[in-house]
């Protein structure tokens, strides 16, 4: 790691080489104040460059620190971020950054998740309003946000509540999540094995479909819960949104671990077999030793190297995304973070300032 004043080099490209590297390197440059600058712009992605997403974060995070920046424009494939100042509350609402042709798109939840741990070490109250995405297909939905990644890091000591004044379904709505952030000192978890369980629940959310969609899907949660021996208490959401959609929430919380799983609802496609998707993923996930999920373990990961005592956790599979966060973090702390497992296997993490 060069001096603090000298920018680190990162290249945009290495691992995962997506969003994920760049908001997690903004959110440890802003932590750390060291400047930064990231060639090669999600440089192993179909879709290279700055997206509205990245450049969302990137702003936010740069009002919150004072922070000069180069070339963070839209499509840009290199930009540097060098911070004046230690991170400072903020209170804004979040759009999407517009293209050309006066739209944006970004996962509102994404966003929050991305922003939380700065405004948490921020020394006070944050309030932020997110506009985009709520719920999609293989991104994160506001269900498993509110119950999953703020449950886990009530755990680490971090205390965030979310509202969501506006559903949107889908990468081209404008949804609102609202989150309020409070300074939190961060502790460590010690979650190598995950204990008794605590509670097994699931929320089958639903916009503009007929009421008996979602109460079938609350039936066929609860047989199949039964059916395998894990009672899951499940309830029906119906929402106002500007256009249908459903989702699938379905999670279980441990003494020492937690998991999620969703799936997101298709045209034509029944709301027993989006049920089925995220029970089947939920018990698969239950039948490894593992003590959180493989997307909770990336926003376990930066509250970890925060904490001043130690954190381990345990995955059902090391991924590409989570490999990468840890590089990164790396990077910018000289930090005893440890992983034992290889890439697409389970895997055990132990962070340690």
């Amino acid at each position: 790691m060069p001096p603090l004043g000298s920018p680190l080099i990162l290249d945009g490209a290495y691992g995962e080489g997506g969003g994920t590297l760049v908001r997690t390197a903004l959110a440890m440059s802003a932590l750390t104040q060291q400047p930064f600058r990231l060639e090669n712009v999600r440089g192993a992605q179909s879709r290279q460059g700055l997206l509205s997403e990245d450049l969302t974060v990137l702003r936010a995070l740069a009002l919150s620190c004072s922070a000069e920046t180069v070339g963070a424009e839209l499509g840009s494939s290199q930009f540097s971020f060098l911070p004046t100042r230690a991170a400072r509350t903020l209170h804004e609402r979040l759009e999407p950054v517009a293209d050309g042709e006066g739209k944006g798109h970004a996962n509102a939840n994404v966003v929050l998740s991305s922003l939380a741990p700065v405004m948490a070490r921020s020394g006070g109250y944050s309030t932020l309003f997110a506009v985009g995405e709520t719920f999609g297909r293989h991104v994160l939905g506001f269900d498993s946000f509110a119950q999953t990644t703020l449950a886990v890091w009530r755990r680490q000591g971090l205390y965030a509540y979310a509202d969501m004044p506006v559903a949107g379904f889908g990468l081209q709505s404008r949804g609102e999540v609202a989150l309020e952030i409070e300074p939190s000192v961060l502790q460590g978890i010690d979650w190598s094995d995950r204990g008794s369980l605590r509670s097994a629940r699931a929320i089958v959310t639903t916009a503009e479909l007929p009421e008996p969609v979602g109460e079938r899907g609350v039936e066929h949660i609860e047989r199949l819960g039964q059916s395998a021996g894990v009672p899951i208490e499940a309830e029906s959401i119906p929402l106002r949104a500007k256009t249908p959609g459903a989702q699938v929430t379905v999670w279980a919380e441990y003494e020492r671990g937690l998991a999620g799983f969703a799936a997101y609802g298709q045209r034509g496609v029944r709301i027993e077999t989006i049920a089925q998707q995220a029970v089947d993923s939920l018990l698969h996930w239950q039948a490894s030793d593992a003590t959180v999920d493989d997307h909770l373990a990336d926003q376990i990961l930066i509250n970890a190297t925060l904490a001043e005592d130690p954190t381990t956790f345990k995955v059902e599979r090391l991924t590409p995304r989570l490999l990468t966060m840890i590089w990164v973090i790396k990077q910018f702390l000289p930090i005893h973070l440890t992983v034992k497992g290889t890439e697409g296997k389970p895997g055990i993490v132990t962070i340690r300032r």
